[in-house]
Parts: structure tokens; C-alpha cells; sequence
């Protein structure tokens, strides 16, 4: 989503009670400040000041979604003036989706180079958002404007809007309908041609809501999505709404090197055909191929 900066102000206690409330406060307020073990000397276990935390946004009871980690697999360049939005892969290039009013765009891109090969920059006051392709179009989604703009795929041509009466934050496609987050803990299922809204789908873990769902892609029969802030990944059923897991990418910003401008992790991208899966952030400046594994 837009340019958001700070913490989430999620909340942790809910149906947990006092017990994981106490968990929460020693691992997120104690420790980063000294009492007891820190991850990595002089930052917070949850990474440097300033930075989006690694931590799942909320307490999993326990023998509930499965935590993993990533190992790379590839590092690509990547834009680091890209303020990243939305990203998709269709076999042969990236397509992307990047933010900020006066510097938003559209952008197809080489996958091994980095190099963009092509560029639409929206007109004002469109803020760019999520990125996802139908047949031979792609459909962008903006943030505030209550609009989506419809381009064809061959040439970045802009050739219609359609209306859409939410933020718009990430989407992604089943095959069947286009699937929307709007920053909070519902993922909407829309009519391809008009974005109608058939289906809303909340997410949760356990019975806890998820807020803040981000960029979405579809990964061989689940959605994934990124949350905002966070450096992570939310692993969620397409028909219940469930967190099947927690991806743990805080390990790509050391990774990064010296990169003082990156921000929120935000952008997934998958080549069905060769089973590959890609993340990046915003003002990143690589592009990583990564595999999930079991923590």
C-alpha cells in the first residue's frame, strides 16, 4: 500500500489473555531494551530500530499455522528508486507496480538485468498499488482514487478505468476471479470485467483477524501475502480464510548489504512454470528467488 511508515499498532492480547499478553510484552518491549538476550548486538531481536519487525503479527496457539524460513536460491538487480507496489511474473518478464504520487508507474522489466524496458508513469493524484495480469490485460490498482486502471499488456497502453469503492492495496488472480486486500483483515473475490465484489473472505490465525494484508499472489493454490511492516508472509487458504503459515523473510535484509533507503518488504511474484518463486521491497535493490523450507 501507500507511503505508510512507523508500526502497525496491532494488537496481541485479544482471546489470549494475560498469560500471552505477558509473552508478548517480554519479547517486544523487554528484550529489545536489554533484559534478557537480544538476536544480534545492539538491535532488538526483531531487527534495527526503524526497520518492519519479523514477528507474525499476532500469538499462534500452539500445533496452529507451521513457521518457515527462506533460503535463496538467486539474486537479481532491482530498481532501488522503485517504491514497490505490486509485482507479477508471466514466464518471460516481471511486471511492476510502484507508489508515490508523481513517481508512480507501471513497468515491464527484465528479470535477469534489472533494466526496466518499459515505463508508464500515472498522472496525478494516482497513487499506484497492487499489479495483476487477466487474458491480454493488466489491471492496476490505485490507492485513494476509488479507480483501477485497465492497460494493454503488449504496450502499457492505458485503455479504460474501472471503479472500485475501496483503498486499493494488493490483488492477485485464482484463474477464476481477481482476489483484493485493502489493508485490513478481508480479502475481497471480484468479477474480472466490472471488479464487483462476489466474496469477502476474512483472514485470521486461529480466530485472531489478520490486519494489514498487503501484496497478494497466488502460489500453487494459496494466496500469499505480504504484511504490511512486517517481514513476513501469511500463507492463507483461498476457501477458509486461514493462516497455513508464517514465511520468516527477515533474513533478506542482511542480505541487502548497504541499502539505507529499503523499506517495507512488499512485492511476491510466482512462475508457475518453472515452480519459482520472487520477493522484493519497496526501494530494494535486489530482487530475490527464494525456497520455502520448514524452520
Amino acid at each position: 500500500m501507500g507511503a505508510r511508515a512507523g508500526g502497525s499498532g496491532e494488537k496481541v492480547i485479544g482471546r489470549f489473555g494475560w498469560f500471552r499478553w505477558f509473552a508478548w510484552l517480554v519479547a517486544t518491549v523487554l528484550l529489545p531494551w536489554g533484559v534478557g538476550a537480544s538476536s544480534s548486538p545492539g538491535f532488538p531481536a526483531s531487527g534495527p530500530p526503524g526497520l518492519p519487525s519479523a514477528q507474525p503479527p499476532h500469538l499462534s496457539p500452539v500445533g496452529s499455522p507451521g513457521l518457515y524460513e527462506c533460503e535463496i536460491v538467486r539474486t537479481y538487480p532491482h530498481d532501488a528508486e522503485a517504491f514497490t507496489q505490486g509485482l507479477l511474473f508471466d514466464g518471460r518478464h516481471l511486471y511492476e507496480s510502484t507508489g508515490l504520487r508523481g513517481k508512480s508507474s507501471i513497468r515491464r522489466v527484465d528479470l535477469r538485468t534489472g533494466k526496466v524496458l518499459e515505463s508508464r508513469l500515472l498522472p496525478l493524484p494516482y497513487f499506484g498499488e497492487g499489479l495483476v495480469q487477466w487474458q491480454d490485460r493488466l489491471i492496476q490498482f490505485t490507492w485513494t482514487s476509488r479507480k483501477a486502471i485497465v492497460y494493454d499488456k503488449k504496450d502499457l497502453t492505458p485503455i479504460g478505468e474501472l471503479p472500485y469503492p475501496h483503498e486499493g492495496w494488493g490483488i492477485t488472480s485464482d484463474g477464476t476471479f481477481l482476489v483484493a486486500s485493502d489493508g485490513t483483515h478481508i480479502l475481497r473475490f471480484l468479477d474480472p470485467l466490472s471488479l464487483e465484489s462476489l466474496r469477502e473472505l476474512p483472514v485470521t490465525d486461529g480466530e485472531t483477524p489478520v490486519p494489514s494484508l498487503n501484496e497478494l499472489e497466488y502460489v500453487r493454490g494459496e494466496i500469499f501475502a505480504n504484511v504490511w511492516m512486517k517481514d513476513v508472509v501469511a500463507r492463507i487458504s483461498p476457501h477458509t480464510g486461514e493462516v497455513l503459515g508464517w514465511v520468516d523473510l527477515s533474513s533478506l535484509r542482511a542480505a541487502l548489504g548497504n541499502a539505507p533507503r529499503a523499506e517495507a518488504l512488499n512485492g511476491i511474484a510466482y512462475d508457475a512454470s518453472a515452480d519459482r518463486l520472487f520477493v522484493t521491497g519497496k526501494c530494494w535493490p535486489l530482487l530475490f528467488e527464494i525456497r520455502i523450507r520448514p524452520r
